[in-house]
């Protein structure tokens, strides 16, 4: 459903589905560490990327349709820079609490089911492209809205720099 959705939070919504999935592969496989472990991670990204979500939704005048942004990058660089750090966070790219917390539940799969191992992968892999398709929409190639964007203050880009920090390091 992620990648049928133009609404950026929804993007994000099924995304929370998807990896709520992953923490149920998890306990269903005997590995409540892992699930618990992905659950901290998840909510460090996942925070980032909803705040990241409403610094672009208050930075295009409550636009939410990636279909009408574009070329946010160089707009908003704070919250451009953070967002993709979560979205690597969240797709699991090494080294950071992703790549850590899904490589538990990808050990703890391949141990019991090497079919659950290769369905833990491909999802991991459809998370990538998924977040990649919000990425490149939101803040890639031109804008493509009708308002006039700019970053958010401080009291809004600050909260996504502590976040991001987590999603590195938690």
């Amino acid at each position: 459903m992620a990648f049928t959705q133009n609404d950026i939070k929804k993007v994000l919504a099924y995304s929370t589905v998807s990896q709520l999935g992953y923490m149920v592969l998890a306990l269903g496989l005997f590995g409540p560490g892992a699930a618990m472990f992905h659950l901290m991670t998840h909510a460090a990204f996942k925070a980032l990327l909803f705040l990241c979500a409403g610094s672009v939704i208050f930075g295009c005048h409550h636009e939410q349709d990636m279909r009408h942004m574009g070329g946010l990058r160089k707009l908003m660089p704070v919250t451009a820079w953070t967002f993709i750090l979560g979205s690597l966070a969240l797709a699991g790219i090494f080294p950071l609490a992703g790549f850590w917390s899904k490589d538990a539940i990808l050990t703890t799969a391949i141990e019991h089911s090497p079919v659950l191992f290769g369905v833990g992968l491909v999802v991991a892999f459809m998370t990538a492209c998924y977040m990649g398709r919000a990425y490149l929409m939101t803040f890639e190639g031109p804008y493509r809205g009708h308002a006039h964007p700019h970053e958010s203050p401080a009291t809004m880009t600050v909260p996504l720099c502590v976040l991001a920090a987590l999603s590195v390091v938690v």
